[in-house]
C-alpha cells in the first residue's frame, strides 16, 4: 500500500474512531429526512419532539440521525426506526401527535405503530419479508415468476399463512445479458440477506433452511456489493424504493448529510485515493469513456470524450464546474442529491480536476437553494480540514480547490456559455459555439462543466469499475437516471431506474398510476424543452434515442404525467410561456419567434384562433429550432410541436368549436345555473366579482354571459350543484 492510501487510510480511521465515539451504546435509530421537501412538511418540529421525548426517557441507547430526503416526496415527513436483527420499519406524514405515539410503542415498547407504516395496507404483521429482484437487466420478468412459485411452494411446505409477504423488486443490473442471466436476487428480512438462484431445486433448499428450519442457507447467498446492498438493507421492503437501482442517489437517506465521517464510512472518497494513488489521469478519462456514461444535464454528451477534449490544449490553467442551476418546472433532482449528498459532488469533481488537470472548480447553484448552498459549503469546509481539498491533497502533490457560485435563478444559465459569463460577472447570455468550453471556456481557459448527477457517478465509477457500471442499462444509454416524478400520480417524489426502463414501469410500478377514476393521458419529459408522450407509447423505453425518436428528450429528468382532466394546448402554451419569459433575448429567433407562437397559442385559447394558426405554429418552431443561437431556443419549441403532432384534434376543437374538452381553458369556458337545482340562496351571487348573476332570493338565478369573466367563483361556491361548467 502506497503513502497516499496509506493517508487516507489514517483520516478514515481518526473520522470512524470519533463517530464511534460520538455513537457509543446506540442501538435504535431513528432516521428523520432533513431536506428542504421534508422540512416544509414539519419533519424539523419532529425531530425535536423526538429529541424532547428522548432526553425524558434517559435512554442512552437511541440515536436520532437526520438524513437526506429519500424521495417519498407525497409520505414526508418520513421516519425510519432501525433495530439490530428487527424489521426496518419507516413510518409515513409523521406529526409530532404521532411522534409520541411512535416513541412509546415502537421505540420504547418494541411494538411497531401499524397504522403508521409506509404504504402498509393491512393490518398484519408479517415474520419476514421477501423482495425478488432481477440481477441481470435482461431478465426483468423472472421476479414476478419467482415470486408465484416461492408462494405456491410455502403453502404446500405448510408454512402459516400470513406470515411471509412476498413482492417483487426492481432490476439490479448487476449482471449483462448472457452473464448470470438467469439469476435472480431474493432478499429476505429482518436478516436481511441477499440469495441469487437460478433453479426451482435451489428455491427449495432455500425454503427448506431458511423459511423451515430458520437457518440461513450460505451456499447460495450472493454477494451483493455494498453499495447496493446497503440501500435495499434498510428501504428493500417498500415497493417504491426497491424497483429503484440507486448509484447517484445511493447515499440519500442513508448518511448524516453534514457529517462527512458517516459519508467516509460508506466508501467515501475511496476513489479519489485510489486514482491519486495511481497518478495516471488518462486512465481515469480511460474508464469514464469506457463506462458509456454520458452528461445526464440533458444534452447526453460522451463525458469521457468532453473530458478527453479538455486535455487536447496546450494551456496549463484549467477548470472543472458543476452545473446545480436546476430550473425546470417540476424538477428537483439536483437539489435533492445536494442536500442528501454533498459530498459525492466534491468526491467526483475531485477525480475529474485531476484528470483533466484542473486545479480550480466551481459549484454553480441556483441562490433559491440555500440549505443545498449550507450543506455544500459544510462539506467543503470539512474535507480542507481533512486535506482531501485544498493543497498537496493527501500528500500525493496535487492541489485542488472549489468555490461555490450563486445564481440568480436566470434559467438561461442551465446553458453553458451563459453559465461561464455569469460565474465571470458579466451578463448571462449563450455565446457562438465553436469555440467549445472544452478549448476556451472560463476565461477562456479550457473548462469541463458536467451537472450534478453526472459529477455523483464519477466515484461509483472509479471505484466499482466501468464494466460493472456499463451493465447497467442500454447499449448506447448506460447507467441509471434520476426523474422528479410528479402531476397527476399516487407517488409523486424521486425516482432512480436503470436506462431503458419503461415509461410503464416508473408510472405504475413505482408511482402507483394515477387516481382512480382517471386516466393517463400524456407523460410529459425534457422539462420545458422536452414534449408530451402520449399514453399510448407508455412501453416506450427511458433512454436518450427512444425518447427522442418519439419527440421528446430525456433533458435533466423531469417527469410529469398528466391525465385525461388536463389539457394538451395550455399545457403546451404553459411551457412556451416559461421559455419565452426566460429567453435572454440575444438571438431574434428565440426572442420574437417564441413570442409570436404564444401570441397564436392565446388566441387559439380565447376562442379566436383558425386553422391556419397550426401551420403558422409548425412553420415558426422548425425555423426556430434551426436557427436559434443556443440550447433554450433550439428546444422551446418543442411541446408545442410535440404537442400538435400527438393531439392535433384537440387544437381543431379549440378552433373549430370554440371549447375547451378539459374546461382548462377558461375563455372556452362557459358557466350556466340550473334553474332546477337553484334554491336562490344568492350565495353565487354575492361573491361574483363583476355582479353578472341576476336573481332573487329563493328563486332561480341566470348569469349574464356577457358580462361573466369565466373566474368560475359562482362555480366553487355553490353547495347545490346548481352552477354548471361547460
Amino acid at each position: 500500500m502506497g503513502k497516499i492510501l496509506d493517508q487516507f487510510n489514517h483520516i478514515k480511521q481518526q473520522l470512524l474512531q470519533k463517530r464511534e465515539q460520538y455513537l457509543a451504546g446506540s442501538k435504535t435509530v431513528i432516521q428523520i429526512g432533513s431536506a428542504t421537501c421534508e422540512n416544509a412538511a414539519g419533519a424539523q418540529q419532529v425531530r425535536a419532539e423526538f429529541e424532547k421525548l428522548l432526553k425524558a426517557s434517559g435512554r442512552k441507547d437511541i440515536h436520532i440521525k437526520q438524513v437526506g430526503c429519500t424521495g417519498r416526496c407525497s409520505q414526508e415527513p418520513i421516519v425510519g426506526v432501525f433495530v439490530p436483527d428487527k424489521f426496518p420499519f419507516k413510518y409515513e406524514r409523521v406529526t409530532v401527535p404521532k411522534v409520541q405515539e411512535i416513541f412509546q410503542q415502537h421505540v420504547l415498547q418494541g411494538q411497531p405503530v401499524v397504522d403508521l407504516i409506509l404504504d402498509k395496507k393491512t393490518s398484519n404483521l408479517y415474520n419476514r419479508l421477501v423482495t425478488f429482484s432481477s440481477l441481470s437487466t435482461a431478465t426483468t420478468e423472472l421476479p414476478t415468476k419467482w415470486e408465484n412459485i416461492f408462494n405456491e411452494r410455502l403453502k404446500t411446505r405448510g408454512v402459516a399463512e400470513g406470515s411471509v409477504r412476498s413482492f417483487h423488486g426492481g432490476c439490479l443490473g448487476l449482471y449483462s445479458a448472457g452473464e448470470e442471466g438467469g439469476r435472480v436476487g431474493m432478499l429476505v428480512f429482518p436478516e436481511k440477506v441477499m440469495y441469487a438462484f437460478s433453479t426451482e431445486k435451489e428455491l427449495d433448499k432455500i425454503i427448506s433452511s431458511h423459511f423451515i428450519e430458520g437457518k440461513v442457507y450460505k451456499p447460495l447467498l450472493a454477494d451483493i456489493d455494498p453499495l447496493i446492498n446497503r440501500f435495499f438493507s434498510l428501504y428493500g421492503d417498500v415497493a417504491f424504493f426497491n424497483k429503484q437501482t440507486r448509484l447517484t442517489l445511493r447515499n440519500s437517506g442513508i448518511i448524516d448529510p453534514e457529517s462527512l465521517a458517516d459519508y467516509i464510512a460508506n466508501d467515501g472518497f475511496e476513489a479519489l485515493a485510489l486514482v491519486l494513488e495511481k497518478n495516471d489521469p488518462q486512465a481515469i478519462i480511460d474508464e469514464i469513456s469506457k463506462s458509456g456514461l454520458r452528461g445526464r444535464g440533458g444534452g447526453g454528451y460522451p463525458t469521457g470524450r468532453k473530458w478527453n477534449d479538455a486535455i487536447t490544449s496546450s494551456d496549463p490553467v484549467r477548470f472543472v464546474i458543476c452545473n446545480a442551476d436546476e430550473g425546470d418546472p417540476g424538477a428537483f433532482m439536483d437539489r435533492s442529491t445536494l442536500e442528501g449528498d454533498p459530498y459525492s459532488i466534491i468526491h467526483g469533481m475531485a477525480i475529474g480536476a485531476l484528470a483533466i488537470g484542473a486545479q480550480k472548480g466551481y459549484l454553480y447553484v441556483r441562490a433559491e437553494y440555500p440549505l443545498a448552498i449550507k450543506r455544500l459549503e459544510n462539506a467543503i469546509e470539512q474535507c480542507c480540514q481533512v486535506n482531501l481539498l485544498g493543497e498537496n491533497i493527501l500528500g500525493s502533490g496535487y492541489n485542488f480547490d472549489l468555490e461555490i457560485r450563486l445564481g440568480a435563478g436566470a434559467f438561461v444559465c442551465g446553458e453553458e456559455t451563459a453559465l461561464m459569463y455569469s460565474i465571470e460577472g458579466k451578463r448571462g447570455q449563450p455565446r457562438l459555439r465553436p469555440p467549445y468550453p472544452t478549448q476556451s471556456g472560463l476565461w477562456g481557459h479550457p473548462t469541463v462543466i458536467n451537472n450534478v448527477e453526472t459529477w455523483a457517478n464519477v466515484p461509483v465509477i472509479v471505484r466499482h469499475g466501468a464494466d460493472w457500471f456499463a451493465r447497467i442499462g442500454t447499449e448506447k444509454s448506460k447507467g441509471t437516471k434520476v426523474f422528479a416524478l410528479a402531476g397527476k400520480i399516487k407517488n409523486s417524489g424521486l425516482v432512480e431506474v436503470p436506462m431503458g426502463t419503461t415509461l410503464r414501469e416508473i408510472i405504475y410500478d413505482i408511482g402507483g398510476g394515477v387516481e382512480a377514476g382517471r386516466t393517463l393521458k400524456a407523460v410529459q419529459t425534457g422539462g420545458p424543452s422536452g414534449g408530451c408522450i402520449p399514453a399510448g407509447l407508455i412501453d416506450t423505453p427511458v433512454d436518450y434515442d427512444s425518447l427522442t425518436q418519439v419527440g421528446s428528450i430525456m433533458g435533466s429528468g423531469g417527469m410529469i404525467v398528466l391525465d385525461d382532466e388536463d389539457c394538451m394546448v395550455a399545457t403546451a402554451k404553459f411551457f412556451l410561456e416559461f421559455t419565452q419569459d426566460e429567453s435572454c433575448g440575444k438571438c431574434v429567433p428565440c426572442r420574437e419567434g417564441t413570442l409570436r407562437m404564444l401570441e397564436i397559442l392565446e388566441r387559439i385559447t380565447a376562442g379566436h384562433g383558425t386553422m391556419e394558426d397550426l401551420d403558422k405554429l409548425e412553420r415558426l418552431g422548425r425555423l426556430i429550432k434551426k436557427t436559434s443561437l443556443c440550447g433554450l431556443g433550439q428546444t422551446a419549441p418543442n411541446p408545442v410541436l410535440n404537442a400538435l403532432k400527438y393531439f392535433r384534434e384537440e387544437f381543431i376543437t379549440h378552433i373549430q368549436d370554440k371549447r375547451c374538452p378539459t374546461q382548462k381553458c377558461s375563455k372556452l369556458t362557459r358557466f350556466e345555473i340550473d334553474p332546477e337545482k337553484c334554491i336562490g340562496c344568492t350565495l353565487c351571487a354575492r361573491r361574483c366579482p363583476v355582479t353578472c348573476i341576476k336573481g332573487t332570493a329563493r328563486k332561480p338565478h341566470e348569469i349574464d354571459q356577457a358580462r361573466c369573466i369565466k373566474c368560475g367563483e359562482c362555480f366553487n361556491v355553490c353547495k347545490f350543484e346548481a352552477v354548471l361548467k361547460k
